[in-house]
């Protein structure tokens, strides 16, 4: 059973028992109030009964108790399914005009069960025209002793509910019938961009085409279902592209190397120095393939949501303490050009990985005695981190190039994979910022990471003094 179906069904059975729910209620209340109803209408004879009386006697003078029962029977007219008959002196006296579904008063044996009652009752009796509900009111007038009934033929009144409810319950039908048909009709508009989901992921299946993107206009929670699997699809589109672009750059890196151990060790001889030899230069290659894995792992981790883990970080201390860990890479004339005071929202350690890339960049290109220096501030919505050195700097025409994956262009000499300037981009990237590349105003290189500022900083910037 499709999903259109099922909801149309689990929808159908739920207003079903709303409505029946609903015509039962109907049925029983209006049952129960019915009794109470004639009741009341037949207590209210009673007073009618007494008001005739006490005006009549008031105004004639007359106290003939048939004549009483008489003008009363011709005064009040009874109600459909209502019936009124008098008894004087135990025998049946007189009867509305209308003739009732029944003659109640034809009965002897009833005549004389109510013409022995000397108080008002009400009762049941059963009758050829079913259920009857009446009310028997004595009256007594000197010697003459009568009584006044009034007898409501309850099985008609029913009837007239049962029929009001067979109406409701037809309307119910009707309307069940067309929530269903506007159930069906609203599920499949509902459920279409919900089918057109799985339309496209089973085309994705078949074919491996990630580029396809669903386009469900509106803000309900099916359009948000649909820009959830859209998010899904480039999340996904990103990572095939970043696994593809692993697998070719490492074995297009990694074979060369590979090809050198391999030739190294299958001309390697039995003297122990070309041993030697042999061994140092597998091992160097070894080296160089860990360190070209490493750069392509962390590329590809680049690509995925926790690259960057954000915290509160002090520009000025990761500023100095990069500057610290430089020193340690040869002798050179290291400086902080200045530093920004303030906190931002980054990745401390992915910008140290950064900048020590720069600087172990600056190194590799610059002599001893150097120049190389690494500040930080504030320009505009921006915080600006940079390295620049003394070296060859890098032509116009490579600036861009440079930071893409194993390129080594340019007057600078290269002797990585070309991998670490695309670490920083991507560094750079992951926090929303850009890396560039211009000629430092003392001459040689100048790269500069640029990352938003998430609030408004408190500068105070610090110039340091040179170091050596």
């Amino acid at each position: 059973m499709s999903a259109r179906a099922r909801i149309v069904g689990w929808m159908l059975l739920v207003v079903a028992l709303a409505l029946l729910i609903s015509v039962f209620a109907t049925w029983t209340i209006m049952l129960g109030r019915l009794q109470g109803q004639v009741d009341v209408e037949l207590s209210n004879e009673k007073e009618k009964l007494a008001t005739y009386i006490d005006k009549t006697v008031e105004t004639t003078g007359t106290r003939d108790l048939g004549a009483l029962l008489e003008g009363h029977l011709t005064f009040n007219v009874p109600d459909r399914y209502e019936t009124f008959f008098t008894i004087l002196d135990a025998k049946p006296h007189k009867r509305t005009f209308a003739t009732p579904p029944d003659t109640l008063d034809s009965d002897p044996e009833f005549i004389a069960k109510l013409a022995a009652v000397d108080r008002p009752m009400y009762d049941w009796v059963e009758s050829d025209a079913g259920r009857v509900r009446y009310a028997v009111f004595p009256v007594r007038s000197g010697a003459q002793r009568g009584a006044f009934v009034a007898a409501m033929f309850y099985d008609f009144r029913r009837e007239d509910v049962v029929e009001a409810v067979q109406a409701q319950g037809i309307t119910a039908l009707v309307a069940l019938a067309m929530a269903g048909g506007v159930g069906w009709f609203v599920a499949g508009r509902v459920l279409a961009p919900v089918r057109l989901v799985r339309q496209t992921a089973e085309r994705i299946s078949d074919s491996s085409d990630l580029t396809r993107r669903l386009d469900v206009p509106g803000n309900d929670d099916v359009a948000a279902l649909a820009r959830t699997f859209n998010h899904m699809l480039d999340r996904l589109e990103r990572a095939f592209a970043a696994q593809r672009e692993f697998v070719d750059d490492a074995g297009h890196e990694l074979r060369t190397p590979i090809t050198v151990i391999r030739g190294h060790l299958e001309l390697m001889g039995d003297d122990p120095a070309d041993r030697i030899e042999t061994i140092a230069l597998v091992t160097d290659e070894l080296s160089r393939m860990n360190r070209i894995v490493d750069d392509l792992l962390t590329l590809a981790k680049s690509e995925q949501p926790g690259f960057i883990a954000m915290d509160e970080v002090e520009v000025a201390d990761l500023t100095v303490s990069v500057l610290a860990k430089a020193r340690a890479l040869g002798e050179r004339n290291w400086r902080v050009d200045e530093v920004a005071d303030l906190s931002i929202l980054a990745d401390r350690q992915r910008l140290t990985q950064a900048l020590m890339q720069l600087l172990a960049n600056a190194f590799r290109h610059t002599a001893q005695g150097d120049l190389i220096a690494v500040g930080s501030a504030v320009r505009g919505a921006w915080v600006e981190l940079w390295v620049r050195d003394a070296g060859p700097g890098v032509r116009p025409e490579d600036r861009e190039k440079i930071f893409g994956r194993f390129v080594r262009a340019g007057s600078r000499h290269h002797e990585g994979a070309g991998l670490g300037l695309a670490i920083v981009r991507s560094i750079a990237e992951g926090h929303g910022g850009n890396v560039r590349v211009a000629d430092a105003d003392t001459g040689g290189a100048l790269f500069t990471i640029s990352i938003p500022l998430g609030a408004a900083p408190r500068v105070s910037p610090v110039y340091a003094e040179e170091t050596s």
